[in-house]
């Protein structure tokens, strides 16, 4: 006789493969009654016998773990987000670029984009390990005890699976399941909800997981990221994840053109209304593993991908009034207020107007009939007005000349869109933009401490600037709104860690125009301390990589402030790091200074970005492409023959990993 952890056992294998053969497949072996039958065997079983519990047994699906807050977890690798396309001439553009830095054929992955909430699985052992948000794309909240309770998420994997490895995918919410949780809530005279996108995203932070349980989600993947994952391309990866249990679109193609391509997208356009998903385009990925290693990232995409974007949603819509908003920098956006119109699953009530040309440009007016467009931008655009609808006493919207918050005079720099307030330590909204940049996740991430809480702390008089943070005590934000005394102390607390960040992020947290994260690690690595920057001209600066004059310019203005200087002081004496501290110096050397490097092929002893790093910390520059300003290409196995030929052309060295390795010692 069967012993009872075996009777356990063989119960979740046959519940794994019926839920996997219903959820994932489309296919029902067994009917819901016989399966209830089973679970509830299982749960009796493992009720009376705790010693053999399994965090990922099919009886944990149905929820029960109550979560208060959701951790914070760092991605092992990033979450980027993708660039978007709306032509064949955008394509074109995009393959252009690619053949420019990879030899060889270039072949295509076509997917959906499916829209709903971006998740990051971890599998070790072919058991889930966690399950993350997207974040900001560097760290997202845990989900994981949400995430096990949708049935398409496979628990224990099956098949040759890598040891580790994330995979990525979109949580969503079927068409059919939302009209029916709709139906439910209408029934008990409950609000329905707006649309699956948004319906499928706050699932995830629901703090009940037995709430989830009850909600038809699904999980559609479609990337696989790690190390030695044993696959050469995209469209392998796949259909290996589809062996390995999990719920992976059919509806993926192999395109060898980008005419091939625009077939599959012009398909879709038509065809995505048949399916049981929201969709809102094509993501189109370089299939070859190691040409999309070789492409790598700019700061915020993958060079080997690319979102197209189905054709936007128009309607049109009463515009009622033009107001004004003042940004962080004094940039002035003019916005659009709208008689409240339903768009893409969501109610629109403003527009951006961009700036006094597009005002013009368009000739828009209070009181026009306007089409608006929710394209890839968050905020919807107006596209042109209905001049047959224009009111007869309509008069031509004449553009504000004072700032709408402090009325200083506005100005308007030659060659530059917008108008700017130049009112820059008197004006309201551009010192609580300032602060709230400051404090936001990619800057100085200060625990609570929200935007509300800034706006708070400045009008009531408590800071005027973002160093003034460091000198506020619990008593004197308790008395403020919405205020506990536990929140307090965790505001204090937020601040005072903050002190932590490291020093290219505090760069970027002060605000300068035109110095976001990219460029702030760049001067940052360059320079080592803000007093190095403080001191550097515009010329010198300007020789910085990537750093050019409209940069040098901005940053020189903003250090020659004596109020940015004696802020940044104050900064300094509380111990907020503006320099590099003593570990990120170690390893870090001047031995490549002035070299332009080429990484290409396949490496041993380190991986590609390791590779990368070393050269940045030694002082070079890893580009992408070889010309005659090359200093050396670090070559692997398989380097493409038309780069090889390219640097025997311009006479630019090859060295191998051992040799670079043996440079910086």
């Amino acid at each position: 006789m069967n012993t009872v952890k075996e009777q356990i056992e063989a119960l979740r294998k046959e519940l794994r493969l019926h839920n996997y053969n219903y959820y994932v497949l489309d296919n029902a072996t067994i009917s819901d009654y016989d399966f209830d039958v089973k679970l509830k065997t299982l749960q009796a079983l493992e009720a009376k016998h705790p010693e053999f519990f399994d965090a990922n047994s099919p009886s944990q699906r149905v929820g029960g773990e109550i979560t208060k807050n959701f951790e914070t977890l760092v991605h092992e690798h990033r979450m980027y987000s993708l660039d978007n396309s709306y032509s064949k001439e955008d394509l074109e553009d995009w393959e252009t670029r690619i053949k420019k830095l990879v030899d060889g054929d270039v072949s295509y992955t076509c997917e959906l984009k499916y829209d709903g909430a971006s998740i990051s699985l971890t599998y070790e052992d072919g058991k889930l390990l966690k399950a993350v948000t997207r974040g900001d794309g560097f760290q997202g909240d845990n989900v994981t005890a949400n995430i096990k309770t949708i049935k398409s998420v496979p628990l224990q994997l099956k098949g040759d699976y890598p040891p580790k490895f994330d995979i990525r995918g979109e949580i969503v919410l079927p068409f059919n399941g939302f009209n029916k949780m709709n139906e439910e809530r209408i029934e008990i005279g409950e609000e329905p909800y707006r649309n699956p996108r948004n319906t499928a995203s706050g699932s995830l932070k629901l703090q009940d997981s037995t709430e989830v349980a009850k909600r038809p989600l699904e999980c559609l993947l479609y990337n696989l990221t790690g190390n030695n994952l044993g696959v050469k391309t995209q469209f392998e990866s796949l259909d290996k994840a589809r062996q390995w249990g999990f719920k992976v679109p059919e509806a993926a193609k192999l395109a060898h053109s980008i005419d091939e391509v625009l077939e599959f997208v012009n398909y879709w356009d038509v065809h995505r209304h048949d399916l049981p998903y929201e969709t809102d385009g094509v993501v189109i990925k370089v299939n070859n593993l190691q040409q999309q290693e070789e492409l790598g990232y700019t700061a915020k995409a993958p060079r080997w991908a690319m979102a197209y974007k189905f054709k936007a949603e128009q309607v049109s819509t009463r515009l009622n009034s033009i107001t004004y908003q003042v940004g962080r920098t004094g940039a002035i956006t003019p916005v659009a207020n709208l008689e409240p119109v339903e768009l893409a699953g969501t109610t629109v009530k403003r527009a951006s107007l961009h700036n006094a040309d597009q005002i013009e440009k368009l000739d828009i007016r209070e009181g026009d009939e306007v089409y608006v467009e929710k394209g890839g931008e968050i905020i919807p655009k107006i596209l042109g007005v209905d001049l047959s609808k224009r009111p007869s006493n309509s008069e031509p919207t004449i553009y504000i000349k004072q700032c709408p918050e402090c009325k200083t005079e506005l100005v308007r720099q030659e060659g530059e869109a917008q108008h700017y307030c130049p009112n820059y330590n008197g004006c309201n909204p551009q010192i609580i933009g300032r602060i709230q940049h400051f404090i936001s996740r990619k800057a100085m991430d200060i625990d609570g401490l929200g935007g509300e809480t800034v706006a708070l702390l400045v009008n009531e008089g408590l800071i005027t600037n973002y160093s003034d943070l460091y000198e506020l005590t619990k008593d004197q934000v308790i008395p403020l709104e919405r205020m506990a005394e536990k929140s307090a102390e965790n505001l204090i607390n937020g601040i005072e860690q903050s002190k932590n960040i490291p020093f290219e992020r505090v760069l970027y947290a002060l605000g300068i125009r035109y110095v976001g994260e990219t460029v702030a690690k760049k001067l940052a690595k360059h320079y080592k301390s803000v007093d190095a920057i403080i001191e550097a001209t515009e010329e010198e600066l300007v020789n910085v990589d990537e750093i050019g004059v409209k940069i040098a310019e901005s940053v020189t203005a903003f250090f020659e402030s004596e109020e940015n200087i004696a802020v940044v002081n104050k900064l300094k004496g509380f111990g907020v790091r503006l320099e590099f501290s003593a570990e990120q110096l170690i390893g870090q050397t001047e031995k490549l200074k002035g070299d332009i490097i080429v990484v290409s092929g396949v490496f041993h002893k380190v991986s590609r970005n390791e590779l990368k790093k070393l050269i940045e910390d030694n002082g070079g520059k890893v580009s992408s492409s070889i010309s005659s300003k090359t200093s050396y290409i670090v070559a692997g196995d398989n380097m493409g023959p038309s780069k090889k030929d390219k640097a025997e052309k311009l006479g630019v060295m090859l060295i191998n990993e051992d040799e670079f390795l043996q440079k910086i010692g």
